[in-house]
C-alpha cells in the first residue's frame, strides 16, 4: 500500500495525511570520504550502525556533493541550486591563497544564504513536520527563519574552534557540559532527546554533525583501540578512526531511540557527507583528490536512502546524483510541495528508490568554482602544488566528465567508467566529445548567468608563483 502511495507521489504534490507520512532523519557528515565507511570499503574506521542501515536500503555509488567544500556544498543541499543562483562559493568571500599565486581576480560572492531563499526544510515545516538542525549549520548566525523550529549548535560557524571537548561552540543548546563530554556524543544525545519529545508526531531532523572536520580531535577512550589495531592499506589515521566511530556509535543509538518507540518502519534516514574527505587524514583510492578539489576524490561521497516497506534493501544504484537532488526527494518523501516561485536544479530520486524506475532522465550534472582554494600545508597537490582548486566548471555527463580552469583555459576530459581515477587526460583524443561537452558547459553557465573571474590579478607574480611552486615540490620530495 506504501508503495503505491509512493508512486502516486510522482503525479501529485498535494500533502500526505499525518498518518501516511513517514519521519525524516538526515544524517549529514562532514568532511567524510567516499570510503570512509566499511559499506564503501574502509579497512580501518569502522562503521558497523551505518553499514547495516545501508543493507537496509539504498546505496548510490556515483553520488556527489554539488561543491568540493563546506559552505557551498551546504547551500546547494539546502536549496537545491547550483551556485550561480545561491552565490554562496566558498567557505567566505576573500580571496583564498597568496596573492602572488592568483592570476585572476576571483568572484567573492555572499557568505550567507539569503532569507528569500525557501529550504526543504521549510517546505517541510509548512507541510506539518516539526523540523530541527542539530549540529553545524553554516549558513547565516541563525537558521531558525530557513524553516526549523529547532537550532541546536548552529551558527555560522564551520567548524569546533576549540576541539570536541569542552568549552563547546557558543550556540544554542550546547551549554552546560560535561569537561568529558565529547561533541559528537553530546549531538547524538540532542537527536535522541528530540525524536522522544516528538514521538507523537512527524518530525524531520537535520543531524548534521562537525565531525570528521578538523580539529583531528580524538575520543579519548577509543584511543587505545585503534593504536592497537593493525593499519589497514587504505586508511590507518588513528584520531580519525575514533571520530568515525563516534559517529556511528550515537547512529547505534538513534536506531535503538527508533525500534524503542516503534518508529523505524515509519522513517526514512538519508545519510551522506558535505564533500570528500580531508587529504592529509584519509583516502578517497581509487579516486583522485580529495577535500577542495574537482576531481572524483574531492566531489564523490557516500550517500545512501532506507525507508522500510518502500526501498529493497541490499539495493544500489549507479546513477550520477548530487546533493541538489535532495531537495526535491525529501519534498517527495515526504509529501510536501515544491516552492512555486523558486528554480530547482534537481530532479526526485523516489523513482529510482522505490524501483518504479531504473534510471533517472538523461542529464548533465554542473560545479561552478570562480574562486581559489589553497593546498594544504604541506601536501603534495595533484594538479597544482599551491591551490587545491583554481577557478574552474566542472560537468558530469554520462560517463564523461570536463573540466574547465578559467585561468589558462586548460580542458581536461576523462571517461569515469573506464578510468574512475582520472588518470588519463582524453581531449587530445576525443575532440568532438570535448567539443561537445564544454558547448554544453557554456550554455549552462549562460542559463544560470554564472559569473566567470577574466580581470587579471594586479599583485600576480610569475616569478613567486614558479618559486612556490619549486619550493613545495622539493619540500614534499624530501
Amino acid at each position: 500500500m506504501r508503495l503505491l502511495f509512493c508512486l502516486a507521489l510522482l503525479t501529485t504534490s498535494l500533502p500526505l495525511s499525518a498518518a501516511d507520512r513517514p519521519n525524516i532523519l538526515f544524517i549529514y557528515l562532514d568532511d567524510f570520504g567516499w570510503r570512509d565507511c566499511g559499506f564503501m570499503g574502509s579497512d580501518f574506521y569502522e562503521t558497523p550502525h551505518l553499514d547495516r542501515l545501508a543493507a537496509q536500503g539504498m546505496v548510490f555509488t556515483d553520488a556527489y556533493a554539488a561543491a568540493a567544500n563546506c559552505a557551498p556544498s551546504r547551500a546547494c543541499l539546502l536549496s537545491g541550486q547550483y551556485t550561480p543562483r545561491h552565490e554562496i562559493y566558498n567557505v567566505g568571500t576573500g580571496p583564498r591563497g597568496k596573492a602572488a599565486h592568483r592570476r585572476l581576480l576571483h568572484i567573492p560572492g555572499t557568505d550567507t544564504l539569503r532569507p528569500s531563499i525557501r529550504t526543504w526544510a521549510a517546505q517541510l515545516q509548512a507541510a506539518g513536520y516539526r523540523t530541527a538542525t542539530i549540529g553545524k549549520w553554516h549558513l547565516s548566525d541563525d537558521p531558525l527563519p530557513y524553516g526549523f523550529d529547532e537550532n541546536v549548535g548552529g551558527t555560522h560557524a564551520g567548524s569546533p574552534p576549540r576541539g570536541y571537548y569542552p568549552p563547546h561552540p557558543k550556540a544554542p543548546g550546547l551549554a552546560n557540559a560535561s569537561p568529558d563530554e565529547y561533541l559528537t556524543d553530546r549531538l547524538s544525545d540532542e537527536a535522541v532527546r528530540f525524536i522522544r519529545a516528538n514521538e507523537q508526531r512527524s518530525w524531520a531532523l537535520y543531524l548534521t554533525h562537525f565531525a570528521v572536520h578538523t580539529p583531528l580531535n580524538a575520543k579519548r577512550e577509543l584511543l587505545a583501540k585503534y593504536k592497537a589495531k593493525p593499519p589497514g592499506k587504505l586508511h590507518d589515521h588513528v584520531d580519525m578512526a575514533t571520530m568515525v566511530q563516534a559517529v556511528d556509535d550515537g547512529v547505534g543509538q538513534i536506531i535503538q531511540t527508533l525500534d524503542e518507540l516503534n518508529l523505524t518502519d515509519n522513517t526514512a534516514i538519508v545519510f551522506s557527507s558535505d564533500n570528500g574527505g580531508y587529504g592529509p587524514a584519509t583516502d578517497m583510492h581509487p579516486l583522485k583528490g580529495y577535500k577542495g578539489t574537482y576531481y572524483e576524490g574531492g566531489i564523490r561521497v557516500p550517500l545512501f536512502v532506507t525507508w522500510p516497506g518502500v526501498i529493497a534493501a541490499n539495493s544500489r544504484s549507479s546513477e550520477p546524483v548530487s546533493g541538489v537532488d535532495l531537495y526535491p526527494t525529501l519534498c517527495d518523501i515526504a509529501g510536501a510541495a515544491m516552492p512555486a516561485d523558486q528554480a530547482l536544479d534537481g530532479v526526485s530520486l523516489l523513482p529510482v528508490l522505490n524501483g518504479s524506475q531504473t534510471k533517472l532522465p538523461e542529464r548533465s550534472l554542473f560545479w561552478h568554482f570562480p574562486a581559489y582554494l589553497q593546498s594544504y600545508r604541506g601536501s603534495d597537490e595533484q594538479r597544482d602544488p599551491l591551490f587545491r582548486s583554481r577557478p574552474c566548471s566542472i560537468i558530469r555527463h554520462g560517463d564523461w566528465k570536463l573540466h574547465e580552469y578559467f585561468e589558462s583555459g586548460d580542458l581536461e576530459l576523462y571517461n569515469l567508467r573506464e578510468d574512475i581515477g582520472e588518470t588519463t587526460e582524453l581531449s587530445a583524443t576525443h575532440p568532438d566529445k570535448t567539443k561537445q561537452l564544454h558547448q554544453r558547459l557554456k550554455d549552462w553557465r549562460a542559463q544560470l548567468n554564472a559569473p566567470v573571474p577574466s580581470e587579471p590579478n594586479p599583485k600576480f607574480d610569475p616569478a613567486a608563483e614558479a618559486q612556490g611552486r619549486r619550493s613545495l615540490r622539493e619540500r614534499n620530495a624530501k
